[in-house]
């Protein structure tokens, strides 16, 4: 049946070894180009038996327009082009953009003679650049994660690369007040700017920063420092010196960073999606003054406390208005003086404090202004640390 096939598509279209092969790409191993020459050979033998004259392998193949003698041409311009950009990887993977015409033709050819075996045209191609690809690159092909996709366009003779994207896990500590921890408008450096800068440098590509959680602006990051990942777009220096970067970094005097390492995207999305609960000092005004009873009434009235907190004013414009439930599982305080203290809490992530001492005219409940019935706000805010997940 195989050979009966082959003739009457041969008798209709001119194609080379390998689009013949291909036809029948997926019955037994092997190189389809071999596969169509050994078909075309039985073949032309039974034709010559019966007086007939051979269907050769033709000077143009109309399906792939003869496409797959400049595989090696193709190879080299995937080569110049890593080469050029100093592209550091290990592995690849070969991708391909066949012209429509030429798709319509093949799925015409397959549907016309019932081709269940027949492999797509791209696919080949895909496999005999990958081929020669890993002897010149000396790179491995790698179909589930590759550092790098070559996108070629056979017929323009072009290549594009799709780098994949490096992830960095770090923590920091945000050793100074007045600096965002992304880029906002009046003020001249970031977290996020101070971290990426060395990254971008190093690997020459665009380095973007995700933090898990944020603080305020007037609010210090100490402790063990907030996780963040820094995700590296078109990374052409793939072997980046982390420790380096961290003291570059850390010479900063304003942000420092611990723990870097590399991970994947998985991970990634794992770290910037976990709730954590957090370790806070609040320094606390009250401007009618306060007593030390008053700061046990306090931490008595909070510990072990559900906190339903609507939305603050202040953050409005940035978040939705709906009200959340937090808990506040730890407190202590102490008195500085008769306008003074200090809280040290360990609440669920997401509890704004600042407005658990305020209250934010009742949008906090309870709230230190509403246990002591007097006004009472945040000074001073640091982040102690971050506590992992058990």
């Amino acid at each position: 049946m195989i050979i009966e096939k082959a003739e009457k598509i041969l008798e209709k279209y001119k194609l080379c070894n390998h689009c013949l092969g291909r036809a029948f790409g997926l019955l037994g191993k092997g190189d389809n180009y071999i596969r169509g020459e050994s078909i075309r050979l039985i073949l032309n033998m039974e034709r010559e038996i019966r007086g007939e004259d051979p269907l050769l392998e033709p000077q143009e193949c109309e399906l792939c327009n003869d496409i797959f003698k400049k595989v090696k041409d193709l190879a080299r311009l995937c080569y110049s082009k890593v080469s050029k950009l100093g592209l550091e990887f290990d592995t690849f993977l070969v991708g391909s953009r066949i012209p429509r015409e030429i798709l319509g033709k093949e799925n015409e050819i397959v549907e016309n003679f019932e081709l269940k075996y027949a492999e797509p045209i791209n696919r080949e191609l895909n496999r005999e650049l990958g081929k020669i690809l890993e002897v010149i690159l000396q790179k491995t092909v790698n179909k589930n994660n590759p550092d790098v996709v070559f996108i070629v366009d056979p017929y323009n003779e072009t290549v594009e690369l799709q780098i994949k994207p490096l992830y960095i896990y770090g923590r920091y500590r945000k050793l100074v007040r007045g600096i965002p921890q992304t880029p906002l408008k009046g003020f001249k450096e970031s977290v996020a700017s101070i971290i990426c800068k060395p990254f971008s440098n190093a690997a020459k590509g665009k380095s973007i920063f995700h933090g898990a959680g944020r603080e305020d602006v007037d609010v210090r990051m100490l402790g063990n420092g907030r996780p963040f990942v820094v995700e590296i777009k078109k990374a052409v220096k793939r072997r980046i010196n982390l420790q380096e970067i961290a003291k570059e970094i850390n010479k900063s005097g304003k942000v420092e960073v611990l723990d870097l390492r590399f991970i994947n995207r998985e991970e990634a999305e794992k770290i910037l999606t976990s709730n954590h609960k957090k370790e806070y000092e609040a320094l606390v005004y009250v401007e009618e003054s306060v007593s030390e009873k008053e700061v046990e009434k306090v931490v008595k009235a909070l510990k072990d406390t559900i906190i339903h907190q609507r939305t603050p004013k202040r953050v409005l414009g940035r978040r939705a208005d709906i009200v959340r439930v937090r808990k506040v599982h730890e407190i202590t305080g102490n008195l500085i003086d008769e306008k003074h203290f200090k809280l040290r809490l360990i609440t669920d992530g997401g509890l704004y404090i600042k407005e658990l001492i305020s209250g934010d005219d009742g949008r906090t409940s309870p709230s230190v202004t509403e246990i002591l019935g007097k006004k009472a706000w945040c000074e001073k805010l640091d982040v102690l640390n971050i506590l992992d997940e058990e």
